[in-house]
């Protein structure tokens, strides 16, 4: 599996490989409910310095990911978890609030149908599952929002009971995801940051609470 030497600003380089990565973004907690309880800051908060220290370490993994400089990763079901972290989850850090945060969407969605057809998703631990399917739920198809919804389903009503409350609201949140496509066709909070037009429908929609992701 292909590793990065990766440059820093720092003058050091780090060794980037698939498991840096999942190491990185799922931590070491054993128990699923406990990655998802440590890890929800870095996952879900909205944190600058944290967002360049990502684009710094990892920016040119997701360079080269983009350039199929990768694609050997892919042979596994860890590779292909990593190249959709790098593709998917980590420019929405990296690149928040700007179009390229958008940019490589097309190509995770690819890998997670990839693995989906392959069926290399199953022999991931249940959280790991959430961001291999979170492409889908990141696409503006209607198609892509139902399969994203009967992933998660099927995550949620397979959850050890006390990890159920979590899988419960990463189901949740696929289907509210998948009402605004249904509504919408897009998601318009995006419509700022890739310079489209918004309608009224979409701009009254935006000051509602809880509209954006």
């Amino acid at each position: 599996m292909s590793r990065i030497a990766c440059h820093s600003t720092r003058e050091t380089y780090v060794d980037i490989n698939a498991v840096t990565i999942i190491d990185f973004w799922f931590g070491s907690e054993q128990d699923d409910r406990a990655v998802a309880d440590r890890q929800a800051a870095l996952w879900w908060s909205k944190n600058t310095a944290l967002d360049a220290d990502m684009r710094e370490r990892f920016a040119g993994a997701t360079r080269d990911a983009a350039a199929h400089a990768l694609d050997d990763w892919a042979d596994t079901s860890a590779g292909l978890l990593a190249l959709i972290l790098l593709t998917d989850q980590f420019p929405r850090n990296m690149y928040r609030d700007t179009p390229q945060s958008f940019a490589f969407d097309e190509l995770a969605r690819d890998w997670c149908k990839q693995g989906l057809h392959q069926g290399m998703h199953a022999t991931l631990r249940p959280i790991e599952r959430v961001f291999f399917y979170l492409p889908l739920e990141h696409s503006e198809s209607l198609a892509d929002q139902d399969l994203a919804v009967s992933l998660f389903s099927e995550l949620a009503a397979k959850a050890l009971p006390l990890h159920r409350t979590a899988f419960d609201g990463f189901y949740g949140f696929a289907i509210r995801h998948r009402e605004v496509i249904r509504r919408f066709g897009r998601f318009p909070h995006r419509n700022h940051i890739l310079g489209r037009d918004s309608t009224p429908e979409e701009i009254a929609f935006l000051q509602e609470k809880g509209s954006s992701f």
